[in-house]
Protein backbone atom coordinates (compact mmCIF):
# COMPACT_ATOMS: atom_id res chain seq x y z
CA UNK A 1 0.00 0.00 0.00
CA UNK A 2 1.44 3.29 -1.15
CA UNK A 3 2.17 5.72 1.89
CA UNK A 4 -0.63 8.44 0.53
CA UNK A 5 -3.14 5.67 0.77
CA UNK A 6 -2.26 4.51 4.40
CA UNK A 7 -2.26 8.06 5.32
CA UNK A 8 -5.56 8.44 3.63
CA UNK A 9 -7.07 5.11 5.28
CA UNK A 10 -5.75 6.41 8.44
CA UNK A 11 -7.94 9.83 8.41
CA UNK A 12 -11.05 7.60 6.79
CA UNK A 13 -11.11 5.23 9.97
CA UNK A 14 -11.27 8.51 12.46
CA UNK A 15 -14.35 9.29 11.05
CA UNK A 16 -17.74 8.50 12.65
CA UNK A 17 -19.18 5.73 10.98
CA UNK A 18 -21.81 7.86 9.81
CA UNK A 19 -19.43 9.73 7.77
CA UNK A 20 -17.86 6.53 6.78
CA UNK A 21 -20.78 4.79 5.51
CA UNK A 22 -21.50 8.28 3.48
CA UNK A 23 -17.80 8.18 1.96
CA UNK A 24 -18.35 4.25 0.94
CA UNK A 25 -21.27 4.97 -0.53
CA UNK A 26 -20.12 7.17 -2.68
CA UNK A 27 -16.89 5.59 -3.75
CA UNK A 28 -18.79 2.90 -4.96
CA UNK A 29 -21.19 4.84 -6.90
CA UNK A 30 -17.70 6.64 -8.43
CA UNK A 31 -16.52 2.64 -9.98
CA UNK A 32 -20.36 1.19 -10.82
CA UNK A 33 -20.52 3.50 -13.47
CA UNK A 34 -23.02 1.12 -15.44
CA UNK A 35 -26.69 2.79 -15.72
CA UNK A 36 -27.82 -0.68 -16.76
CA UNK A 37 -26.40 -1.84 -13.39
CA UNK A 38 -27.75 0.74 -11.45
CA UNK A 39 -31.66 0.66 -12.68
CA UNK A 40 -31.23 -2.84 -12.16
CA UNK A 41 -30.60 -2.54 -8.71
CA UNK A 42 -33.27 0.49 -8.46
CA UNK A 43 -35.72 -1.54 -9.23
CA UNK A 44 -34.76 -4.70 -7.25
CA UNK A 45 -34.37 -2.25 -4.15
CA UNK A 46 -38.20 -1.16 -5.12
CA UNK A 47 -39.13 -4.72 -5.16
CA UNK A 48 -38.15 -5.44 -1.63
CA UNK A 49 -39.87 -2.84 -0.13
CA UNK A 50 -42.54 -3.76 -1.58
CA UNK A 51 -42.57 -6.80 -0.51
CA UNK A 52 -42.37 -5.65 3.32
CA UNK A 53 -44.63 -2.91 2.95
CA UNK A 54 -47.68 -5.65 1.78
CA UNK A 55 -46.54 -7.89 4.07
CA UNK A 56 -45.69 -10.77 2.36
CA UNK A 57 -42.04 -11.06 3.75
CA UNK A 58 -41.15 -9.66 7.07
CA UNK A 59 -38.24 -7.55 8.14
CA UNK A 60 -35.37 -9.69 10.48
CA UNK A 61 -32.82 -7.87 12.76
CA UNK A 62 -29.29 -8.12 11.43
CA UNK A 63 -27.67 -9.85 13.82
CA UNK A 64 -30.86 -12.91 13.39
CA UNK A 65 -29.81 -13.09 9.47
CA UNK A 66 -26.17 -13.02 10.01
CA UNK A 67 -27.06 -15.88 12.41
CA UNK A 68 -28.96 -17.67 10.01
CA UNK A 69 -26.35 -17.53 7.14
CA UNK A 70 -23.71 -18.73 9.52
CA UNK A 71 -25.83 -21.60 10.05
CA UNK A 72 -26.31 -22.42 6.70
CA UNK A 73 -22.73 -22.20 6.09
CA UNK A 74 -21.59 -24.65 8.47
CA UNK A 75 -24.11 -27.46 7.53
Amino acid sequence: MSTNLEVLEAEVLQLTPADRSRLFERLIASIDTDSAVQQAWELEADRRESELESGLVAAVPGQQAVARLRARLNQ
